[in-house]
Formats: structure tokens, C-alpha cells, sequence
């Protein structure tokens, strides 16, 4: 299959872009480079990858890339992480988040692309978990604490538009708080990294994110999906086995405030994967932390 893979110089796309080249599929890239890193794609270029150096904004330019590459697949992981940054400059954020995704789905329209993957966030769309009953589903409540969160509903709104105007066929993976090899500790999906108070989050493994876009992207299901665990994790069971595993004796965590934009509690419910995807999670946390922790 010819894959378009938007930020797969990044962390997941990167990832993605491995498992796309390992079972035979013709893969280019699409990154401007400015979270993602070249080195990810050392090996999957070797492999044949074509990496082409571009933003999203650029609406002409993004569909002259998809007219060229002739995908049949995109899968769309290009946007703007940080939480943090969303809140401090929210026009910035719809701009790539908003603005960049409806120039992918205009793209993929004019070139007559099969299927659309959109990476969405199931950690920051839903907003404040406490007080409800998680883990959330998809029917929940749609309330975001940044313009991160807000931003990535939008995109999912650009898909049902193209979908319901064109027929373009899509699906919004709303993620959980991603992990693994090639993570940036110091980005939004640094989430094994950074300690703030007492949250917990819903921890899933990049490889099981990568198995989901696969089997999205062969699926028929539309509309929003979560890829999680359904397991809400405390940090601080995130640190301690972080140093079990890293034999840290006398490991202590060092915790910084909360930060704008952040909920305290969310895991995501993973049911409709498992019914329309054929999909669940089969790294458990502490495997998981041991392969990031091996990659070093």
C-alpha cells in the first residue's frame, strides 16, 4: 500500500513509519522538522522512505505532496503537542492544529485518497476527569482545559465535514498518553518523563498506538475512537517503577506544580476499539517502561 505519513519524523509517526516499511508499504513523510528529528528516519529512509521537508500550513504545497506521493492511506500525526504552549499561544496552535489538518483533508480530496488515519488526543479532549466515571468512552462529555484539546476536536470536526461532503473516509484515534522509544522528554508526549503533583493518566504504549493506525486504517469505522488502556496509573506508580526497573536506589521523584491546561485524573475506554478495530492493548506498563528504558 503507498502510505502518506504526516510528522513521521516525530515520536509516534516515526514509529509508524517503521511498521509501515516492515510489512512492505511504500511511505513518505511529511515533516518540517521542527519537533520531529531527521535521525528517527535514518533506517526507514534507508529502507526506501522518502522524507519531504514541508509544513502543514502551506496548503499548496501539502497538496502538491499528496497529488505527487498518490497515497491511499494518510495517516495524519502532524500538529502542535504542547499542551502548555496551546495555552500560552492558542492561535498558533489552531493554525497547525486546525488550519494544517484541513489542509491534509483537502489534499487527500483532490487526490482521491482512500482512507484517513487522524491522530486525536483522548488525554486532553474530554477535560477534567475527576468527578466522573472513568474510564471515559466516547459518548462522554466533550470539555477541554487547553486549546491543545480544543484544537484537536476541531480537526475531528474537519474529518466528519470532508466525510459528510466528499465521502472521504476517515477515522479519529483519540489517544491516551503515549509511550516508548524515541519519546521526547522534553515535549507534551514526554509523559514518563515529567512528574507534576499527583496526576494519573492512561498510559499506552507506542507500539499498541501503532498497531491501532494499522488496523484503523484498513477499517471501516468512522467517528471517533479511543486507544487506551481503560487503566488510570497514579505518577507516582509511574516513578517507583520507573526505578525499580532503572535499580535507582533511593530514587525520589522531584514534582512541579501543575500546569495550565492539564486535568488531574483521565483513562479513556478502549471498548470500541476492540469492536470495530479488532484492537486492544497488549503491552502491559511495566513491559513497556522496561523496552523505553532499554532504548536508552
Amino acid at each position: 500500500m503507498r502510505c502518506l505519513v504526516t510528522g513521521g519524523a516525530g515520536f509516534i509517526g516515526s514509529n509508524l513509519v517503521d511498521a509501515l516499511l516492515a510489512r512492505g508499504d511504500d511511505v513518505v513523510v511529511l515533516d518540517d522538522l521542527s519537533t520531529g528529528r531527521r535521525e528517527n528516519l535514518e533506517d526507514a529512509i534507508a529502507a526506501g522512505a522518502t522524507l519531504v521537508e514541508q509544513d502543514i500550513r502551506d496548503g499548496g504545497a501539502v497538496a502538491a505532496t499528496v497529488r505527487e506521493a498518490e497515497p491511499e492511506a494518510v495517516f495524519h500525526l502532524a500538529a502542535q503537542i504542547d499542551v502548555r504552549k496551546s495555552v500560552a499561544d492558542p492561535a498558533f496552535d489552531a493554525s497547525i492544529n486546525v488550519g494544517g489538518t484541513a489542509n491534509v483533508l483537502e489534499g487527500a480530496r483532490a487526490a482521491g485518497v482512500q482512507r484517513v488515519v487522524f491522530s486525536s488526543t483522548g488525554g486532553a479532549i474530554y477535560g477534567e476527569g475527576d468527578g466522573q466515571r472513568l474510564p471515559l468512552g466516547e459518548d462522554a462529555p466533550i470539555a477541554p482545559m487547553s486549546a491543545y484539546g480544543q484544537s484537536k476536536f476541531a480537526g475531528e470536526g474537519y474529518l466528519a465535514l470532508y466525510e459528510r461532503l466528499h465521502g472521504l473516509s476517515s477515522v479519529a484515534l483519540r489517544l491516551g498518553n503515549v509511550y516508548g522509544p524515541r519519546q521526547d522528554p522534553l515535549g507534551e508526549a514526554g509523559v514518563i518523563a515529567i512528574f507534576c503533583g499527583t496526576q494519573t493518566r492512561d498510559y499506552i504504549y507506542v507500539g499498541d498506538v501503532v498497531a491501532a493506525m494499522l488496523s484503523a486504517a484498513a477499517a471501516t469505522a468512522s467517528g471517533p475512537i479511543n486507544i487506551g488502556t481503560g487503566v488510570e496509573t497514579d505518577v507516582l506508580e509511574l516513578a517507583r517503577q520507573l526505578g525499580d526497573l532503572g535499580e535507582a536506589d533511593g530514587f525520589k521523584p522531584e514534582f512541579a506544580p501543575p500546569r495550565a491546561g492539564e486535568v488531574q485524573r483521565i483513562s479513556i475506554d478502549p471498548a470500541r476499539a476492540g469492536r470495530d478495530l479488532d484492537w486492544k492493548p497488549k503491552v502491559e506498563l511495566e513491559q513497556g517502561l522496561q523496552l523505553t528504558l532499554e532504548s536508552l
